[in-house]
Protein backbone atom coordinates (compact mmCIF):
# COMPACT_ATOMS: atom_id res chain seq x y z
CA UNK A 1 0.00 0.00 0.00
CA UNK A 2 1.89 3.49 -1.08
CA UNK A 3 -0.37 5.82 0.79
CA UNK A 4 1.82 9.30 2.01
CA UNK A 5 0.27 12.12 4.18
CA UNK A 6 -2.05 14.53 3.09
CA UNK A 7 0.20 18.28 3.03
CA UNK A 8 -0.55 19.60 -0.19
CA UNK A 9 -3.96 20.94 -2.23
CA UNK A 10 -2.49 18.62 -4.86
CA UNK A 11 -1.95 15.93 -2.35
CA UNK A 12 -5.85 16.16 -1.43
CA UNK A 13 -7.07 15.96 -4.99
CA UNK A 14 -4.66 12.98 -5.95
CA UNK A 15 -6.35 11.53 -2.83
CA UNK A 16 -9.81 12.23 -3.67
CA UNK A 17 -9.35 10.76 -7.22
CA UNK A 18 -7.78 7.94 -6.01
CA UNK A 19 -10.87 7.08 -3.00
CA UNK A 20 -13.00 7.77 -6.07
CA UNK A 21 -11.53 4.45 -7.97
CA UNK A 22 -11.50 2.88 -4.78
CA UNK A 23 -15.32 3.34 -3.92
CA UNK A 24 -16.62 -0.06 -4.81
CA UNK A 25 -13.66 -1.84 -2.81
CA UNK A 26 -14.94 -4.93 -0.28
CA UNK A 27 -14.04 -4.27 3.03
CA UNK A 28 -11.14 -6.60 4.64
CA UNK A 29 -9.57 -6.86 1.27
CA UNK A 30 -5.91 -4.36 1.18
CA UNK A 31 -7.95 -1.86 -1.59
CA UNK A 32 -10.76 -1.77 1.02
CA UNK A 33 -7.97 -1.03 3.63
CA UNK A 34 -6.60 1.30 1.50
CA UNK A 35 -9.97 3.10 0.89
CA UNK A 36 -10.82 3.26 5.21
CA UNK A 37 -6.73 4.79 5.26
CA UNK A 38 -7.19 7.60 2.18
CA UNK A 39 -10.58 8.47 3.71
CA UNK A 40 -9.14 8.83 6.99
CA UNK A 41 -6.40 10.98 6.05
CA UNK A 42 -8.63 13.13 3.46
CA UNK A 43 -11.26 13.77 6.81
CA UNK A 44 -7.99 15.01 8.97
CA UNK A 45 -6.92 17.51 5.88
CA UNK A 46 -10.67 18.74 5.50
CA UNK A 47 -11.01 19.30 9.27
CA UNK A 48 -8.21 21.29 9.44
CA UNK A 49 -8.48 23.21 6.13
CA UNK A 50 -12.08 23.72 5.45
CA UNK A 51 -13.35 23.80 8.97
CA UNK A 52 -17.33 24.40 9.71
CA UNK A 53 -18.32 26.88 12.00
CA UNK A 54 -21.72 25.77 13.51
CA UNK A 55 -24.02 28.47 13.77
CA UNK A 56 -25.71 29.50 16.77
CA UNK A 57 -28.58 26.98 17.74
CA UNK A 58 -31.26 30.49 17.92
CA UNK A 59 -29.74 32.37 14.91
CA UNK A 60 -30.30 28.82 12.95
CA UNK A 61 -33.84 28.85 14.50
CA UNK A 62 -34.41 32.77 13.03
CA UNK A 63 -32.92 31.89 9.76
CA UNK A 64 -35.26 28.62 9.01
CA UNK A 65 -38.47 31.02 10.19
CA UNK A 66 -37.12 33.62 8.06
CA UNK A 67 -36.75 31.61 4.80
CA UNK A 68 -40.65 29.81 5.48
CA UNK A 69 -42.01 33.04 6.30
CA UNK A 70 -42.75 32.13 9.90
CA UNK A 71 -42.90 34.43 13.29
CA UNK A 72 -43.34 33.58 16.27
CA UNK A 73 -47.08 33.52 16.46
CA UNK A 74 -47.02 30.86 13.30
CA UNK A 75 -45.52 28.59 16.50
CA UNK A 76 -46.92 24.97 17.08
CA UNK A 77 -49.78 25.23 20.24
Amino acid sequence: MDIKPIKTDTDYRAALKETETLMTAEPNTPEGEKLDVLVTLIEAYERKHFPLDLPDPVEAIKFEMEQKDLTVKDRSR
